[in-house]
């Protein structure tokens, strides 16, 4: 017989489901297992390549199991309904069928049921219910600041033991949660949604990180990630960066976010293209050097307008093929606030599992857009291009004299060659130069590694 009453689960608000079985498993002194029993559960959660469960395992009941979650927790479903973003999600595999009448449960991934999902704070945890258990939460990003105790709340998904971070030596992140609720109303007022434009300024801001570790001119970054390390990162920087990244650059996501939505800046864009007559945009336009400026770093801007293919230049074409009254390819929605897939940022779960993965590989363990810079992966992309572009050329080019099509073949297969063999040796530089093994990287050239590391050292003297 359940303990009616004891427990009061509506006082936190949005964790998940799984979360409050669990602790109120722990309210009853009983295994998790244990009270899962009470509903027959369809699969099993999410674990991680170590073997754990997942914090951010969410379950998904059927009305029966809402039920006896109701039962155990001795409040009313409506209450539960409330509290727990998960409680009204139906899945049809567990809520219809001839077994629908039965307490059922099916375990899911929180972010796909109602958000990404964070650590709750453990001190609030303490005063709301009484016990300083684990919760777990749905959290924006925006909202990741425990203001009352200085804590920066991590993501639930990610295979490592913290679940926060001390913002004590770091007010700036705390202040720009406080602004972001200004951003969030102009965003309103300009008719977008405000997660869609902390998302594209977040991608805008995790790029430059990427970027960071190389500007000679940045010292803001890293002297936050030290202080939100503890004080020093110490031997485990790159692990550090990976787990503190979204706390340090919260402040300049923010800066980001206001600046885009400011009409002045869209105004700077639209000078910068040439306005009526078009042109591309500048290394020194205007944009960028502002944009640079607002997130207190006056040197940011030529290195942002060179990042090409990056979510800031997808932005600014965006507002440029607006005010030109352009549309875009068929089925294209030409929205500036539109964040493509493949620009979206990596999480601190991915990238862990790509540096435990590297590790083991005996590889680099720092990414490629972390190690080469946006000039060096233009430069390679480029002549990539141009070989291909080349290589196009030749469709068709079979008929007419003998000597005509053989000129004309060797010509263009001459010149894609040339490009491809700079883009090959400008690749094997930068990785070498990233710390991978030169003889790793000869072998995936195919060349012995002599060889290479001549035609490198040929290719440094030639500039």
């Amino acid at each position: 017989m359940w303990q009616q009453g004891c427990y009061g689960p509506c006082r936190w608000h949005g964790e998940l489901t799984a979360s409050l079985i669990n602790r109120a498993a722990d309210r009853y002194g009983l295994p998790a297992a244990g009270v899962l029993r009470l509903w027959t559960c369809r699969n099993s959660p999410a674990r991680h390549d170590s073997g754990g469960i997942r914090a951010d395992a969410e379950i998904v009941l059927n009305e029966a199991g809402r039920e006896v979650l109701a039962e155990l927790c001795g409040v009313q479903p409506a209450v539960l309904a409330r509290a727990l973003p998960a409680f009204t999600v139906d899945d049809p595999k567990i809520s219809t069928g001839r077994e629908a009448a039965a307490a059922q449960a099916r375990w899911r991934a929180a972010s796909a049921v109602a958000g990404p999902a964070a650590f709750a704070c453990r001190l609030c945890t303490a005063r709301r219910t009484g016990e300083a258990a684990r919760a777990v939460r749905y959290l924006p990003r925006w909202q990741r600041v425990c203001l009352r105790h200085g804590r920066w709340l991590l993501d639930a998904d990610a295979d490592q033991p913290l679940e926060h971070l001390s913002l004590h030596g770091v007010p700036e992140v705390a202040g720009a949660q406080r602004r972001w609720a200004g951003v969030a109303r102009r965003a309103v007022r300009a008719a977008a949604e405000p997660c869609q434009v902390f998302a594209l300024a977040h991608a805008v801001v995790a790029r430059w990180w990427d970027e960071a570790l190389y500007w000679e001119q940045e010292e803001i970054w890293p002297q936050r990630l030290h202080r939100v390390a503890g004080g020093n990162a110490g031997t485990d920087f790159e692990r550090w960066r990976i787990v503190g990244r979204d706390a340090v650059v919260f402040p300049e996501v923010v800066a980001v976010a206001d600046a885009l939505l400011d009409p002045a800046m869209a105004e700077l864009v639209w000078r910068d293209s040439g306005a009526g007559r078009p042109r591309p945009l500048p290394a020194d336009g205007a944009f960028c050097r502002r944009l640079g400026e607002r997130v207190g770093r006056n040197w940011l801007g030529p290195l942002c307008a060179v990042d090409y293919g990056g979510p800031l230049l997808a932005w600014m074409g965006a507002v440029i093929r607006q005010r030109r009254g352009e549309g875009g390819p068929p089925g294209w929605r030409d929205d500036p606030w539109r964040l493509q897939r493949e620009l979206q940022p990596a999480t601190m779960a991915g990238r862990l599992r790509v540096m435990a993965t590297e590790a083991q590989a005996g590889g680099s363990g720092t990414s490629w857009r972390a190690t080469v810079s946006a000039e060096h992966r233009f430069h390679i992309t480029h002549l990539v291009k141009e070989a291909g572009e080349q290589l196009l050329e030749l469709r068709g080019m079979h008929s007419g004299t003998t000597a005509d099509v053989a000129r004309t073949l060797l010509k263009h297969l001459s010149e894609s060659a040339a490009l491809i063999e700079k883009a090959l040796v400008h690749t094997a530089t930068v990785a070498v130069a990233a710390g991978v093994a030169l003889d790793e990287v000869a072998g995936w050239a195919r060349l012995p590694a002599q060889e290479l590391a001549e035609i490198m050292a040929s290719d440094l003297d030639d500039g």
